[in-house]
């Protein structure tokens, strides 16, 4: 239902303006409002763009109408922006950096207030902000932009520094300027792993990934050889390789929701095309289903979709939350599903996914199950088979392409990840593909 902003005066109040993509076309106005405990948002499009059928529904929680609509965080957890936006705020390490900045800053000026969800969301630089929405003040200045022909994002050169600060993070002995080298760069595309954007070689938005000083096997390595073994079992995934940084490794993972002219892809969470709450339980079959609807070329989306599943299966990927599943506009207001990112073998926890496959199944517990539940991602029963042998003889490869240039494991660590690729999963999956 439509509405007209409404606020007392003594409120803590922010208006921003809502762009989309390279052009900087506006989309609207939002403004926040915290007034005590209370918390919310509230949108509303500009006119032109609701006359111009050629223009997306921003989120799907936003209706397409007049007049200021409202968002309150239906949980503590949950946030007070509409979906779309919520996509854009920075994961729990760049909560976590802004969080010792402000710190930081209140210790030598005490009139400084605490933070607020609205200060999380514009600590974001607009350079490497996920997707395509931009936000900009009543000035027209884009939040945490830089002159024409400035940076903030570094290059590859930089890493080195970059890990430097991000172990004073981790380990409670960052100074200011190690703050500030670090604030703005983290994106939604994560948890609270140490993490930067930076400039590939080439000029492309990039994600680098590095150790934590608490990791008991090398993580960044898992996850790149995770995501290449992904690409031989046919999944498109994000490109990844590991790079030496003072002897750590760290892994560079390229964006995907900009084209190779850098222009801004719009992009949503499974979480946002569910309209789901973080707390909340979901299924596999609930995203096929709104899937149907909303994407350009469902079935093979559908069917990607459950090639990765049994992927993440075989290698024992778990921490496939509805965040970690994502969608690219593609036109016309329809979508596609997004390259696979953060996926992670973990070969020390129980084989159980954390998205269910179906309300009616429980979680992903066996190959079995997901073969029982193929018809409804599009696959015919031939379909099946030939996706699991494609997968199976990719993940066999796995101490291949750990070794390879690309990874560089050594082979004293390959025994911590062996667990999580060879085992009772994989030779049952091998008996289906007969």
């Amino acid at each position: 239902m439509a509405s007209t902003p409404t606020f007392k005066a003594t409120a803590i109040r922010t208006a921003l303006e809502v762009c989309l993509g390279k052009f900087e076309k506006p989309v609207g106005k939002l403004i926040y409002v915290k007034d005590g405990p209370r918390e919310f948002s509230q949108f509303a499009y500009n006119e032109e763009w609701l006359t111009d059928p050629t223009n997306i529904d921003v989120s799907p929680d936003l209706n397409r109408q007049s007049g200021y609509q409202l968002r309150k965080p239906p949980t503590k957890n949950d946030s007070c922006f509409f979906l779309a936006l919520a996509d854009t705020e920075p994961d729990a390490w760049g909560r976590r950096v802004i969080a010792r900045a402000h710190a930081k800053a209140r210790a030598k000026d005490a009139s400084l207030g605490p933070l607020t969800e609205i200060d999380y969301l514009a600590a974001v630089d607009d350079f490497s902000r996920i997707g395509a929405l931009r936000l900009r003040d009543d000035k027209g200045q884009y939040l945490r932009s830089t002159p024409q022909g400035e940076r903030t994002t570094p290059a590859l050169i930089e890493l080195e520094k970059i890990l430097n600060a991000s172990r004073a993070v981790e380990l409670s002995q960052e100074t200011v300027e190690d703050l500030k080298y670090l604030q703005g760069k983290g994106t939604s595309l994560g948890g609270m792993r140490p993490k930067c954007t930076v400039l590939d070689t080439d000029g492309a938005l990039a994600l680098g990934k590095f150790p934590s000083v608490s990791d008991e096997r090398s993580v960044t390595k898992g996850e790149v050889l995770a995501l290449q073994l992904a690409s031989h079992a046919q999944i498109d995934s994000a490109k990844a390789r590991i790079i030496s940084v003072q002897g750590a490794p760290v892994a560079i993972i390229r964006r995907f929701d900009r084209t190779p002219e850098q222009a801004r892809i719009p992009y949503i969470s499974g979480a946002t095309l569910l309209q789901a709450n973080r707390d909340d339980e979901h299924s596999y079959t609930e995203i096929i289903d709104v899937m149907r609807s909303k994407c350009k070329n469902f079935a093979d989306d559908a069917k990607q979709l459950w090639r990765r599943l049994l992927f993440n299966h075989l290698i024992a990927n778990v921490d496939d939350h509805l965040q970690n599943i994502g969608f690219l506009h593609v036109g016309n207001n329809q979508w596609k599903l997004a390259p696979a990112f953060d996926v992670n073998p973990f070969p020390d926890k129980e084989r159980e996914s954390k998205t269910w496959l179906s309300e009616d199944t429980g979680p992903i517990t066996s190959v079995r199950q997901l073969v029982e539940q193929a018809p409804r991602f599009e696959l015919s029963p031939q379909e099946t088979k030939d996706v699991i042998a494609k997968v199976v003889q990719a993940v066999m490869q796995w101490k291949e392409v750990a070794t390879s240039g690309d990874v560089g494991m050594q082979q004293e660590e390959l025994a911590a990840f062996k667990p999580a690729f060879e085992s009772a999963a994989l030779e049952d999956a091998k008996k289906f593909s007969r």
